[in-house]
């Protein structure tokens, strides 16, 4: 019988206060999201509005869009092999992608090498790429300040800029030249209030970053 397509696996991730919440919160509500997995931390991390909530167990939380959210069981590798499982008997929806939510001082490099090298992994997912989130507000000084922020922002596939509307030109525009030092192939997005279209960030492509930076 021929194996099923890997499905495809986008990181979101950033530093403390980026506003990761905020751009998921409006991920879930969004019709394109419908068919996606999400793996989170602790459900309250990310506030669902429990209007939009159809059903939920222990660990899973069914959105009526259509949307699954399931906290991490274990390790990665563990949660992403029972999501895989359950969609295989039937126990969720047949989702077609997965989102990881990181939490805000993790290193990416680790889910990363697993996505790329754990047997599990590599036969049933597919890295799609990293989307890594940066305070407009705060983010020049975090990146000066915290080894884990600057890594976050050097492999991401795409850059979104969170609070751009609440910062002087002058300042946004130094950080998006750090950033641009930084990791110079990855386009830079702006997010007003978490607001922007899915396609913007999935479907980033093959990763190619993490292979040419050294952590």
């Amino acid at each position: 019988m021929e194996e099923a397509e890997a499905l495809p696996v986008s990181i979101i991730t950033g530093f403390l206060g980026s506003g990761k919440t905020t751009l998921l919160q409006h991920l879930l509500r969004h019709p394109d999201m419908r068919r996606t997995a999400v793996i989170i931390n602790e459900f309250g991390e990310i506030g669902i509005d429990h209007d939009l909530v159809a059903a939920s167990s222990e660990d899973t939380v069914l959105m009526e869009s259509g949307c699954i959210c399931c906290t991490i069981r274990g390790d990665l590798v563990n949660t992403l092999r029972d999501l895989y499982v359950r969609r295989v008997r039937g126990e969720v929806p047949e989702f077609e992608r997965v989102l990881i939510e990181t939490t805000g001082l993790a290193d990416p490099a680790p889910i990363l090498n697993m996505l790329m090298r754990e047997s599990f992994a590599v036969r049933h997912y597919v890295l799609d790429g990293v989307v890594t989130v940066v305070d407009g507000l705060n983010g020049l000084a975090q990146l000066e300040s915290h080894a884990e922020a600057m890594k976050q922002a050097a492999v991401a596939d795409r850059l979104v800029v969170t609070k751009g509307d609440r910062v002087a030109a002058e300042r946004l525009d130094r950080l998006i030249r750090r950033l641009r030092a930084l990791n110079p192939a990855a386009p830079i997005l702006s997010a007003v209030m978490g607001v922007l279209d899915p396609a913007a960030i999935l479907g980033a492509g093959p990763f190619q970053t993490f292979w040419r930076i050294t952590l």
